[in-house]
C-alpha cells in the first residue's frame, strides 16, 4: 500500500501539517509537509544484527550510496552490513576500509545485476536466494532504482523488514518512498535509509586511498614538482562525452602554465584518449588502461584538479577529495553532481534536443549517439580549472 495513500493528519496549523503513515508491519513514519517539502522518517528497527544492501551498478552509482551506507553504519553500529553487488565492487572494497563488513556477488539476474532480457540461469538465481535466506537478514535495503525488478528480488531475500523506493510499475516493500528520476542520487538513498531511522552522518562520499593504491600510482607516474591536472575524456554514454578536441585545448592551455597533463581512461576508451593526446601540442602522460581502480583513486587524490565528463572516475575523484571540473548534461546535473561547491565546479549543457533529429530528449529518446554537452565552452572549463589551481 502506498504510504501517501494511508496518512491521516493529526494536526494542522498555519499552513503546516504533521502526519503519520504506517507500513505493513504497523510501524509508524512521520511525514512533515510544509507546503512544498515532504520528509519521511521511520522508526529505528529493534534488534538488527544483519543488514543487506542491494547495489549492482557501475562505479559512479556505487559512490552515490556511500553517505547512506555510513548512515546505516552509524545507526546500527553492531550490525553486520552486507553489500550485495557486482564482482568489481566486491574486489574494490576488499582492499580498503569501508562501512561495509562483507560484499557478496550477485549472479546474473535480469534487471538486477544485468540488463533485462540478458541470458540468466534461474537455478543459479534460486540457489543464491536460498543462500541469502539462510543469512537471516533483519533489514534489506533496495538501492537499485525504482524497483520494478529489484523490489521482488529484495523481498525474496527473506529479511524481516525491507525498505527502498518504488516507481509506479514496482511492487511495494515494507517501507518505501516514491521514486522520482529527477532527484540527487545522494539524497535519494539517504531518504531510503531514513525509513529505518538511519541518521545522516555526511552528505559527501568518502573512499579510503590505501598505501597499496599510492604505490601503484607512483609506479606508473612518479611525482614531480609540477601541479597535476587529470583529463578524463571518456564516458560510456556518448551523449555525456565532451569533444576530444576540447579536452586537448584545455590540456594545452593548462600546460602553458606549468601544469603537467595526465590522460586517464579504461581500455575501451583508448581510442578517445589517444585522440586527445594526438590533438594536443604539448607533452602529456597517457595512462589509459594502466591503472587499477585503486591506483586511479590514488592518482586522482594526488592531482590538483580533475577535468572529466560525468562518469565514474569523476565521482571517484569527489570521494577521494580531489578538486574537480565536471561536464554535465542538464538532467544529469540534477541527479549526479557533487553536493558542495568548495572544491567542485559542475558546468552544464542545456542542449535539450538531439542535434541530429531534433528529438526532445527531456521527454523522449532517440538512437543517435552524439554529444549533448559540446555546448560547454573550452573557455568555461579552462577558467574553472585555473580557479581551482589558484592560477
Amino acid at each position: 500500500m502506498s504510504p501517501l495513500a494511508n496518512w491521516n493528519t493529526e494536526k494542522s496549523f498555519n499552513g503546516k501539517s504533521d502526519a503519520w503513515i504506517e507500513d505493513s508491519s504497523g510501524a509508524r513514519f512521520q511525514m512533515t509537509n510544509t507546503r512544498r517539502t515532504e520528509t519521511f522518517s521511520g522508526e529505528r528497527i529493534a534488534d538488527v544484527r544483519k543488514i543487506a544492501v542491494l547495489r549492482t551498478n557501475r562505479l559512479g552509482d556505487f559512490i552515490f550510496i556511500l553517505p547512506a551506507l555510513e548512515a546505516l553504519r552509524a545507526t546500527y553500529p553492531q550490525a553486520e552490513l552486507v553489500l550485495l553487488t557486482l564482482p568489481w565492487t566486491a574486489a574494490f572494497l576488499s582492499q580498503r576500509p569501508s562501512p561495509v563488513d562483507r560484499a557478496i556477488e550477485v549472479p546474473p539476474c535480469g534487471g538486477v545485476s544485468v540488463e533485462p532480457g540478458e541470458k540468466t540461469d534461474q537455478e543459479q538465481i534460486n540457489t543464491f536466494l536460498q543462500t541469502m535466506q539462510q543469512e537471516r537478514f533483519d533489514l534489506a535495503c533496495q538501492f537499485r532504482g525504482g524497483g520494478r525488478f529489484s523490489n521482488p528480488f529484495v523481498k525474496k531475500l527473506g529479511a524481516r523488514v525491507t525498505i527502498g523506493s518504488k516507481a509506479e510499475d514496482a511492487i511495494p516493500l515494507d517501507r518505501w518512498i516514491p521514486y522520482h528520476v529527477l532527484q540527487s542520487e545522494y539524497i535519494r538513498y539517504l531518504e531510503v535509509v531514513a525509513l529505518a531511522g538511519a541518521q545522516t552522518c555526511s552528505i559527501e562520499p568518502h573512499v579510503v586511498v590505501t598505501e597499496q593504491d599510492r604505490v601503484e600510482a607512483l609506479h606508473v607516474l612518479p611525482k614531480d614538482r609540477q601541479p597535476l591536472a587529470i583529463l578524463h575524456p571518456g564516458a560510456m554514454d556518448p551523449g555525456r562525452r565532451w569533444p576530444a578536441e576540447n579536452f586537448a585545448r584545455v590540456g594545452d592551455a593548462l600546460a602553458k602554465q606549468n601544469v603537467h597533463i595526465v590522460l586517464t581512461g579504461t581500455h575501451d576508451e583508448q581510442e578517445t584518449v589517444d585522440r586527445v593526446q594526438e590533438a594536443m601540442h604539448v607533452e602529456s602522460s597517457n595512462l589509459c588502461g594502466r591503472l587499477s581502480l585503486g591506483g586511479l583513486a590514488a592518482l586522482l587524490a594526488r592531482s590538483q584538479v580533475v577535468i572529466s565528463n560525468d562518469t565514474g572516475p569523476l565521482h571517484l575523484a569527489h570521494a577521494v577529495g580531489a578538486r574537480t571540473v565536471g561536464i554535465y548534461w542538464c538532467l544529469n546535473a540534477i541527479t549526479a553532481p557533487p553536493l558542495s561547491r568548495l572544491r567542485h565546479v559542475p558546468l552544464v549543457s542545456w542542449q535539450a534536443n538531439c542535434p541530429v533529429c531534433g528529438c526532445d530528449l527531456i521527454r523522449d529518446h532517440c538512437d543517435h549517439t552524439v554529444s549533448l554537452v559540446s555546448s560547454v565552452s573550452t573557455d568555461e572549463v579552462i577558467t574553472a580549472a585555473q580557479s581551482l589551481l589558484g592560477l
